[in-house]
């Protein structure tokens, strides 16, 4: 490794550093309270630090947005080929989604709450930001449901996009809810009952 690969690589380990201290912070006492000495304090650095990384906390966390909404969208990709690979159907595909998903929450819960809450904020200065992150996760989805209708699994009258930000929002909050009022409940437990939902099996016709 030469020496702008290791210097690379200790950047990349100082800002996941950052982003944990944030994400942590900023879930227990929200954004306007958290202090760049608490996240640097948090993440074993120096104030400098942050700085250098970032030129205000408010960069930081719309950094942290993009960092984190990244590590989703890979994991439903993620989902998605390896599904194709061994030659599964798009609907697999889905439920395959739908699993990662909760297992990303399942890794990530305070980062999770962080996002819904952000969702529905339309005065923040990472607002732009959010939606382009947000998009990049369900267009993942849309990709797959597209799919899915030209190849005759599902109905082609089904509103693509809409169905993908329903999917999205199904696991996110669902999620919530399991991690907030149900940790009594595995995580195949949840998927499972998705699931169902997923493939239709709600009804008793």
């Amino acid at each position: 490794m030469d020496v702008t690969d290791s210097s690379s690589t200790r950047r990349r380990a100082t800002r996941a550093k950052l982003y944990e201290a944030a994400v942590t912070l900023i879930a227990e006492q929200g954004f306007s309270a958290t202090t760049v000495d608490e996240i640097a304090e948090r993440a074993g650095v120096a104030k400098g630090t942050v700085y250098y990384n970032f030129k205000s906390k408010t960069e930081l966390f719309e950094e942290l947005l993009r960092y984190g909404v990244g590590l989703l969208t890979s994991s439903l990709q993620s989902a998605a080929d390896e599904t194709a690979e061994r030659g599964g159907t798009k609907v697999e595909a889905l439920d395959a989604m739908i699993r990662a998903g909760l297992v990303f929450i399942d890794s990530y819960p305070a980062f999770t709450q962080l996002y819904v809450a952000e969702l529905w904020r339309t005065n923040r200065a990472w607002q732009s930001t959010l939606l382009v992150v947000r998009q990049q996760a369900v267009a993942v989805v849309e990709t797959v449901l597209r799919e899915a209708v030209e190849s005759g699994e599902l109905n082609e009258e089904i509103d693509i996009p809409l169905t993908a930000a329903a999917l999205v929002g199904m696991v996110l909050v669902a999620a919530l809810d399991w991690q907030s009022f149900q940790r009594e409940r595995s995580l195949d437990d949840v998927h499972a009952a998705l699931s169902r939902l997923l493939h239709g099996r709600v009804s008793s016709r």
